[in-house]
């Protein structure tokens, strides 16, 4: 018979020449288990490290290059406008005025009727819809991500702040906490991105993400009940009861003027929308929608003032650039810790809405972002808008699909939206006056609309229940509680499914597709059989302590089940018992002991337990902590196939 097949090396492997009978599947080969090349421990965490942190290894362009190019490529790793500057030119910049000029009829009612959602100043929004894009455009990495207040954001801030300070009996205090909120929203998220931590943003998986949007989306729309509606005493409360008692309570000061151009001009957007939909090379009647009902209801209220007396409108809006707003950052005092809860919500949402945005973009248009520098370009555009009068931004999603159907090329389209903001701010701010408050709740209505997903919610129900589960309690969590509550009963359910996912893997039982040397789930493949007095299992995970226990349960009751299908059957008495440890990507000590443990209770069974096909680290720690001494009789083999062809011969020797 050839070498032992069971000699285990750090390097070379030779194959040995050991025969098999032909009635026992054939002549082969059965092959060394090697061990991975010795490396030390400050080698083994620095690959690890930089696996963890540095996937897509963003230094490699750096690499054989003389000291001014490594200038250059700096440059361009960290501003990216001098990647694509240096090959700007005439045709990308029309292509970029007129996306630009497009977001902006988008970016201007929206900006002020979402800083109306925050219960902000309507000045706010359209701050914010200047200084932020201009950094973004000299930071950011997407071509087509239209930067400015998002309706989620906007939202919860709104929500969370105004819990802790009433917006209507003390605004500067409000605003203070706004602007706080925003500059640790910049910082939290500028930190993930420096520290290369944007996995934490993986956690609001797309089941929490559609149900806590669903959900914010049914509360926005109620809000907006009171400017549809005329009414001048609302609640300030989020939750769908007291929002809608609200509503029923002040039936006496509903106004049918404001009811009346609310409602038309909402269904003219939502009709402008579908046109837009049904036929995309008319994007362009979407985007125009919402700044034509403004100039159009602005003009009808300035007519007919004398008569829409009952009709509130926005008011004075001062004009002039964004004043600064460092002063106003409230750094010390009792609210401090409801800024900073607010900002690192806001920051999550914000940057989770702007990655995913981005991302889709550039998959559609065949280019890259990089995520942790849009991390870092989101981050120090909101810590600059904090001290610039802004309140939280990102990519916004409606904004992005106008921009990249209107043909931009490069982030010059957010340069010149906000440069129309800007001439909007110096000359064009007296025109808003007459603006009704009821268009606003209009487009902030049309807008998240837009955000109830149901067909994802139905495919969730279809694919995942435990998915579908969480989507729902965050839709009820936010419609029901309140937003941030909502949004971490959610991610707590995330978090319930991972550990679940963890601490009960998946294991099964293989058997042989006749004819070859593949083993298969014998509940899935019908023409997989069960190999004569062999137990082949399979687990589909890491061994680690949060599983060890439950994985030595399972293997036993595997075992007693084996055993009696074996009785009822009359088939070959159980022998041997083989773990194929392929999916085993990991091991710590506790997997290692209950590996052990496993080996004594097959052991006191009569039965023997072999290892099939553990990856490197495994084979490590098993060889460290010498319970691999154990397994090199016959214990450790390559394959499950080698496992079964050389045990098997160990029973029937060749003659």
């Amino acid at each position: 018979m050839g070498v032992n097949s069971n000699r285990v090396e750090h390097f070379a492997c030779p194959e040995s020449n050991l025969t098999i009978p032909a009635e026992l599947g054939g002549a082969m080969q059965i092959h060394d288990v090697c061990l991975p090349p010795e490396k030390t421990t400050l080698h083994k965490l620095k690959h690890r490290l930089s696996e963890i942190f540095f996937p897509d290894d963003p230094l490699y362009r750096f690499k054989n290059q003389t000291w001014l190019n490594k200038f250059i490529l700096a440059l361009q790793f960290f501003f990216p406008i001098f990647q694509w500057g240096s090959e700007y030119n005439v045709r990308l910049l029309r292509s970029d005025i007129i996306s630009g000029l497009t977001i902006a009829s988008l970016a201007i009612p929206q900006g002020i009727s979402y800083a109306k959602l925050a219960n902000l100043p309507p000045i706010v929004g359209l701050y914010s819809s200047f200084v932020p894009p201009l950094i973004y455009s000299i930071l950011g990495s997407s071509k087509h991500l239209g930067v400015g207040p998002v309706s989620i954001a906007s939202l919860v801030m709104g929500s969370m702040l105004s819990e802790a300070v009433s917006p209507n009996e003390d605004p500067i205090l409000y605003l203070k906490l706004a602007f706080t909120a925003t500059l640790f929203a910049g910082f939290f998220q500028a930190s993930l991105g420096f520290l290369r931590l944007g996995f934490v943003i993986d956690f609001l998986s797309k089941a929490t993400l559609v149900g806590f949007m669903a959900g914010a989306a049914v509360i926005v729309s109620l809000q907006q009940l009171k400017g549809l509606l005329g009414i001048v005493h609302f609640t300030s409360k989020m939750q769908m009861i007291p929002v809608m008692s609200s509503v029923l309570n002040q039936r006496d000061e509903w106004s049918w003027q404001t009811i009346v151009m609310g409602f038309g001009f909402l269904l003219f957007m939502l009709t402008a929308r579908h046109i837009s939909n049904r036929k995309p090379k008319l994007f362009w009647v979407s985007a125009a929608a919402p700044l034509t009902s403004v100039i159009l209801s602005t003009l009808v209220v300035f007519l007919l003032k004398s008569k829409a007396r009952g009709i509130p409108i926005i008011g004075h809006l001062p004009k002039g650039l964004n004043p600064p707003s460092l002063n106003m950052l409230y750094l010390s005092g009792p609210y401090l810790a409801v800024a900073i809860k607010t900002g690192i919500v806001t920051g999550i949402l914000a940057l989770t809405e702007g990655i995913a945005v981005g991302r889709t973009f550039a998959a559609l248009n065949n280019y890259q972002v990089d995520g942790n520098k849009e991390m870092m370009a989101i981050g120090l555009m909101n810590m600059a808008g904090s001290c610039s009068s802004c309140y939280v931004t990102t990519g916004s999603f409606s904004r992005s699909a106008v921009n990249c159907n209107a043909g931009a090329q490069t982030a010059v389209s957010n340069i010149v939206m906000a440069s129309a903001v800007l001439v909007t701010l110096l000359f064009l701010m007296p025109l808003f006056y007459y603006t009704p408050n009821v268009i606003l709740a209009a487009i902030i209505l049309t807008a998240v609309i837009g955000l109830i997903d149901y067909q994802a919610a139905y495919k969730l129900w279809k694919v995942d229940k435990l998915d579908f589960m969480a989507c729902l309690c965050s839709f009820l969590g936010v419609l029901f509680i309140s937003v941030p509550l909502g949004l971490a009963i959610a991610v707590g359910i995330s978090v319930f499914k991972i550990l679940l996912h963890v601490t009960r893997p998946n294991t099964m039982a293989l058997g042989n597709i006749q004819g070859t040397q593949i083993y298969q789930n014998l509940s899935r493949y019908r023409e997989a059989s069960r190999v004569p007095s062999f137990l082949i299992l399979a687990v589909e995970s890491p061994i680690y302590f949060a599983n060890s226990t439950y994985l030595q349960e399972r293997m036993l009751r595997w075992v007693r089940e084996e055993e009696e299908w074996i009785k009822a059957n009359n088939a070959s008495t159980l022998k041997c018992i083989i773990l194929d440890m392929t999916a085993v990507t990991a091991i710590d000590t506790s997997g290692i002991d209950a590996i052990c443990e496993i080996r004594k209770m097959m052991q006191k069974r009569t039965l023997k337990l072999v290892l099939a096909n553990p990856v490197g680290s495994v084979m490590e720690k098993l060889e460290q902590s010498q319970l691999l001494e154990s397994f090199r009789v016959n214990g450790l083999y390559l394959s499950v196939g080698e496992a079964v062809a050389h045990i098997s011969s160990l029973w029937y020797p060749q003659p």
